[in-house]
């Protein structure tokens, strides 16, 4: 199959202010053209130079992003990981999909995965024009064609292709595989053994369905990822079954190959066998190893185990890092990324986010490491990657002898017995049984299918090399012969959902999302000095008290059995915000850290700095002067500080003795509005003593603003979240306003 590589000339394209316009994506989508076919590796870029930095294995850079947060520290650099990331979009409502998808490709992924909650594996056929449902979601077209539109939108917004992928399985496997090759699907998971061992389909009809297949994604170059790992998620002592994982590995590869798949499509699904607290590196390593050693004609796809994760969220994301670091020591081409969420709810879009960043910095930060790591050849490393290597081997020797259906039937797979051993506790499947047995029957000789990619005996007229020349081309071929389906259902569509939404939450209005378009979760972390089960009910009182809808607790973590458990909560506010309603104070224009350093060298500055009154709070005027925490000293200015608990007078006499510039004070205390009556003494000394326009005058605490401070006669007030830049930048910007000869007469004669 040819990919249709002219982009649609009416797409309009997206603009990085603007939301996602769900309805122009499904506006004529009938009439969509997919604008390119086939699987998309990264460009690796190795020795990139960004910013500061030199790296050895990232890909060429995003053109619009959001780097990770401490990159404003180094030039906003963005550095991308030379592997694919993936990120897995599991809404459930496909038009929040979109808009999740866009998000996470912003943060770097570049492998989207969808998963329909009812599971392409437990369908029959290939379901067109279906409703949502509520107990999950079969895979329609339309919501194919509409994720893959956005993806080519996106794609251009972010200046890279996205791989669209999803899930090749079921007895509906060759229908599902055709609709993707015709839709521009560029990845998809498909393993006979994953239908037989787990969705008890019958075995002939599993292997049979998935050569067709198969034999439909190579023709398209679809990228191919197997379900190995299914039996690591599956048996009673995941560690013990990694030999078994090899041999399903190798089964499917061969399959995979002999049906006519490029090795390069071909990518094993990789998983690593522990989770804390299990010592990860001595079992996850050795395997890994392993399997890159055995397999290193194919791809690695690599997955966080998910098994053992509850509700912790910390806890996944710190074996997240752990299994990126088995990622990274054996080079796999795609990381798969489970959102630190998934044991407690639908994953919720922001730790899609947070997942494919944990990746990318993982990833990032581990630049090279190969080149300053060898492992010991003598090690114990070696001996348990040759250990598994040879309990494989055997394994497969023994399936060899017996017969694969017969293995099955016998209990050979998910037995949680390190090889040979056995436990008895494998899946036993009955060849003769599962669904769809006894669908599978012999063509007769006459047989002929006029279509494309066809697997098997196909009996065609003499003289024919393309079967569906008979037929004025198959949809392969000649997309007009695709029939789009919309949805059927008058109440259940997305049309209905969209108009709902806009009923319920109008332009105007904001509530919190996290799942779907206006849910209003939020969640809430609570500590409380009490035992679990008292923690946990009084949780969800204190949350129906604050007026949140639906409390549920989704995490406790018991930090002392007496002294107090950690509870977090999830619920939903009861009202909107009104936007046209929000006073939102103008946002500062900041200097560049350059352009404020050389004026500083260019144009000295001396500031005089304390806490005044009676108050001892000196954190935060620390933080603004010191160059450690990115303080004003850190751009030249030099700082006198006076400490705390200062008189304003000493400040304002401080400040004419060292011939300042400008005088910063900080006043926490606010009760009597002694913060107020503090700025307002400055101004009024300094007047007293005709040295108000010598000195610039700046006010900082907890409940300064930059209004009160005015009101007050000072120059400007800061208030939370003020950084070194922040005042940096704001003394500059003033000194320039006042000229160069900001001192008085007076201070003349003084220097004088």
């Amino acid at each position: 199959m040819q990919a249709n590589n002219t982009p649609n000339q009416k797409d309009p394209g997206l603009n990085p202010n603007e939301k996602l316009d769900v309805r122009e994506i499904l506006r004529d989508l009938g009439n969509y053209r997919p604008r390119r076919s086939g699987w998309t590796w990264r460009k690796a870029e190795p020795g990139q130079k960004l910013g500061p930095f030199q790296y050895k294995q990232t890909s060429a850079p995003l053109s619009r992003c959001v780097p990770l947060p401490a990159a404003k520290y180094f030039g906003g650099v963005d550095p991308q990981p030379d592997c694919v990331i993936t990120t897995e979009i599991a809404s459930g409502r496909f038009e929040d999909d979109l808009r999740r998808m866009r998000m996470a490709a912003w943060h770097g992924a570049d492998h989207i995965m969808v998963i329909r909650t009812t599971g392409q594996s437990h369908i029959d056929g290939l379901l067109e024009g279906t409703p949502e449902g509520v107990g999950g979601i079969p895979v329609t077209r339309k919501q194919v064609r509409a994720s893959r539109k956005a993806l080519d939108l996106i794609e251009d917004e972010v200046g890279r292709p996205i791989n669209f992928h999803s899930y090749i399985s079921g007895v509906a496997g060759p229908e599902i595989a055709v609709m993707f090759a015709e839709e521009g699907v560029n990845g998809a998971h498909q393993d006979p053994q994953y239908n037989i061992l787990y969705r008890n389909i019958n075995m002939l009809r599993s292997f049979v369905d998935a050569a067709v297949a198969k034999k439909i994604m190579a023709s398209c170059d679809m990228l191919q990822i197997d379900g190995a790992h299914n039996a690591n998620a599956t048996a009673r002592e995941a560690w013990k079954v990694m030999p078994e994982l090899l041999v399903q590995h190798a089964i499917n590869c061969v399959f995979s190959e002999m049906v006519g798949m490029k090795k390069d499509n071909i990518a094993l699904s990789s998983v690593p066998p522990t989770a804390p607290p299990a010592p990860a590196l001595s079992y996850d390593l050795p395997y890994a190893v392993c399997l890159r050693w055995l397999f290193s004609d194919y791809k690695i796809r690599a997955q966080q185990n998910t098994r053992y994760i509850e509700s912790d969220s910390r806890e996944a994301t710190v074996t997240h890092v752990l299994n990126l670091l088995v990622s990274r020591l054996t080079s796999a081409d795609v990381q798969s990324t489970i959102t630190p969420d998934e044991g407690r709810n639908v994953p919720w879009h922001y730790n899609n986010v947070a997942a494919v960043e944990t990746a990318k910095q993982a990833l990032v930060g581990m630049d090279g490491l190969k080149d300053m790591l060898e492992f010991r050849k003598d090690g114990p490393l070696f001996k348990q990657v040759r250990e598994i290597a040879e309990r494989a081997v055997l394994f497969l020797e023994e399936i060899k002898e017996k017969g694969y259906f017969n293995a099955v039937h016998e209990g050979f797979f998910v037995d949680s017995g390190l090889y040979p051993e056995r436990n008895g506790d494998g899946i036993s499947r009955d060849p003769n049984g599962g669904i769809a047995a006894g669908s599978i029957v012999k063509r007769d000789k006459d047989y002929m299918a006029p279509v494309c990619e066809h697997f098997g005996y196909n009996n065609l007229p003499k003289g024919i090399s393309k079967p569906c020349d008979l037929v004025s081309g198959c949809t392969f071929c000649n997309r007009d012969k695709i029939v789009y389906i919309d949805e059927l259902d008058p109440e259940d569509n997305v049309e209905v959902r969209l108009r709902k939404a806009d009923q319920d939450l109008p332009e105007n209005m904001i509530k919190p999302e996290v799942q779907w378009k206006g849910d209003g979760y939020i969640t809430l972390t609570v500590f409380l000095p009490e035992r679990e089960e008292i923690a946990e009910y009084a949780s969800l009182e204190i949350a129906k008290k604050l007026g949140l809808l639906e409390p549920e607790v989704i995490h406790k973590r018991i930090i002392h059995p007496s002294e107090g458990t950690l509870i977090e909560l999830k619920g939903i506010v009861p009202f909107a915000i009104d936007k046209s309603a929000l006073e939102i104070p103008e946002k500062p224009m900041l200097l560049s850290e350059d352009e404020i350093r050389r004026y500083i060298s260019e144009n000295p500055m001396k500031v005089v700095c304390g806490t005044v009154g009676e108050d001892e709070h000196s954190v935060g005027m620390r933080e603004i002067i010191d160059i450690k925490h990115g303080g004003i000293e850190g751009f030249g200015i030099k700082a006198v500080y006076l400490g705390t608990s200062v008189p304003v007078g000493k400040m304002v006499d401080a400040a004419i003795e060292e011939d300042a510039d400008a005088i910063l004070i900080s006043t926490i205390i606010s009760h009597a509005d002694v913060h107020r009556k503090n700025m307002e003494r400055l101004a009024q000394i300094c007047e007293e003593k005709g040295v108000r326009n010598k000195f610039i005058l700046v006010a900082g605490g907890t409940q300064v603003t930059n209004d009160l401070a005015l009101e007050a006669g000072l120059d400007a007030g800061f208030g939370r979240g003020t950084k070194g830049i922040h005042v940096a930048s704001f003394l500059v910007e003033k000194k320039r306003e006042l000229g160069s000869n900001t001192h008085s007469e007076g201070a003349t004669s003084n220097e004088n």
